[in-house]
């Protein structure tokens, strides 16, 4: 820590108002100093305050919102006068972070302020805010449309996406020599977060079993009769040095035989849940008959995971039970693929968590999964790809005019999300889309997890 805060950089929070400055602020601060509320205009005033952010120390000052002048929230004065402020610390700051609400995407005033902030001449990260779900996938298509760089996915309020935030932060606001030793370490820095891993399935299918076999002691009941969980537990756990959240949800049946209200709540309890885990391992029976193995509510689930963007493994337990084992492994990887092709090659894990079975391999397809999940490929890597595949197989010609994709970059990771600029995007056919993601699944190894490829038509952003 520096003796004399003064010498720490200035890092300034720019933004709309209301698209979570002050819960970020908040956030890289570790104290509740800023006020939070849904109604535009609340931070009338620079709240500056110094932040130890994963190691990194930088003043933080929270401007008001640059407020969109056709707005009527506030007297022109006002407005003005926040206006001044925010100008004085983009002046100040060694670096500028330009926050976008995921959920509403790019607005023509948030377009207007990245011109205005481009002139300012300061280097600028921008964070596309509210991105812990997937309705925050066309605010980072805008945002990585700005020309000003790959954007970052964050949640400030669930603390999602802050790894990102720090490597982008830490040229501009660290020392050489932290920096250095921090380079050592990058590798790493992923591993120094809990997995948050969550455990679903069908009731009975034996996930408490399974939850309290990984954590060796009896933590959760269990008895041979559905419904016994009911609430979404987090349990702290460590495996192999790595620090885990371990979730064991209720049981989620058929909404048609939901009745009871405890048991809906459970189950939206169990759902909420999916939007904060990393990993979900789905649980099923193996010792039912080959025909209920995995029943529509099964594919519903996993349908729902792969939907949400989380990655998935699916668990066969009760193994030392099931007969006919390769018969069965071969048919549920014709199920998967038939309904999953978005995620092709989900991994299936035999296990038999009463009699304490196969958890090593579980645990290590938990790692490989999360570690593909977390992935992040760099440009010039995955435009010499495009570039192979382009070659090896041109896009079709609609209109007597050949669509030509140009450029690629990943605007996301959690799941691997990437933007395609090409010409005529809103005709690339599907079967193209597919042999791109395909590619990328199979050429990157990243087998299991779902892959989101975004197309636009426009030029090259990075190309200036």
């Amino acid at each position: 820590m520096h003796g004399d805060n003064k010498d720490l950089p200035l890092v300034a929070l720019v933004g709309r108002p209301n698209v979570g400055k002050s819960t970020l602020f908040n956030r890289l601060v570790g104290k509740r100093l800023a006020l939070v509320h849904n109604q535009p205009g609340v931070t009338r005033d620079r709240k500056e305050a110094v932040a130890d952010f994963i190691g990194l120390s930088f003043r933080v000052i929270d401007t008001p919102g640059l407020m969109d002048p056709s707005a009527k929230e506030l007297t022109k004065e006002l407005s003005e006068g926040m206006r001044q402020q925010t100008l004085s610390a983009i002046k100040a700051a060694k670096v500028v972070l330009f926050v976008i609400d995921g959920i509403e995407g790019c607005t023509p005033y948030d377009l207007e302020l990245s011109r205005f902030l481009r002139q300012q001449n300061k280097p600028i990260i921008v964070l596309v805010n509210k991105s812990e779900g997937k309705h925050s996938i066309q605010g980072i298509s805008d945002a990585a449309s700005l020309g000003l760089g790959e954007p970052i996915a964050i949640s400030a309020e669930h603390g999602l996406g802050m790894s990102d935030l720090e490597l982008a932060l830490r040229p501009f606001v660290d020392t050489p020599e932290i920096a250095e030793e921090f380079d050592e370490e990058d590798e790493t820095t992923r591993e120094k977060r809990p997995l948050n891993l969550a455990i679903m399935g069908r009731p009975n299918v034996g996930k408490s079993t399974l939850v309290n076999t990984l954590l060796g002691e009896k933590r959760q009941l269990t008895a041979d009769m559905p419904g016994v969980t009911r609430d979404a537990i987090a349990l702290p756990w460590e495996f192999e040095g790595r620090s885990i959240q371990l979730v064991d949800t209720a049981g989620i049946r058929r909404q048609s035989r939901v009745q009871e209200p405890v048991e809906r709540l459970a189950v939206m309890d169990a759902q909420r849940t999916l939007r904060f885990a990393d990993v979900v391992v789905l649980v099923i029976d193996g010792s039912l008959p080959m025909r209920e193995l995995i029943e529509k509510q099964d594919l519903a689930l996993a349908a729902e995971v792969i939907e949400e963007g989380r990655a998935l493994i699916l668990a066969i337990n009760k193994w030392d039970m099931v007969q006919k084992k390769e018969q069965l492994l071969k048919h549920l990887r014709e199920q998967l693929d038939v309904h999953f092709a978005q995620a092709r090659g989900i991994a299936c894990v035999p296990i038999s968590a009463l009699k304490e079975q196969n958890i090593e391999p579980l645990m290590k397809a938990v790692f490989k999964v999360e570690k593909a999940w977390n992935r992040r490929l760099p440009t010039a890597e995955l435009n010499r790809w495009l570039q192979f595949k382009i070659d090896n197989h041109p896009a079709p010609i609609v209109a007597g005019k050949r669509i030509r994709p140009k450029y690629i970059t990943q605007i996301k990771s959690r799941p691997p999300t990437f933007m395609v600029f090409t010409t005529k995007a809103g005709d690339m056919p599907d079967s193209y889309k597919r042999y791109l993601i395909n590619g990328l699944r199979d050429d990157f190894d990243m087998p299991g997890i779902p892959i989101r490829v975004n197309f636009k038509s426009s030029k090259n952003p990075y190309a200036d």
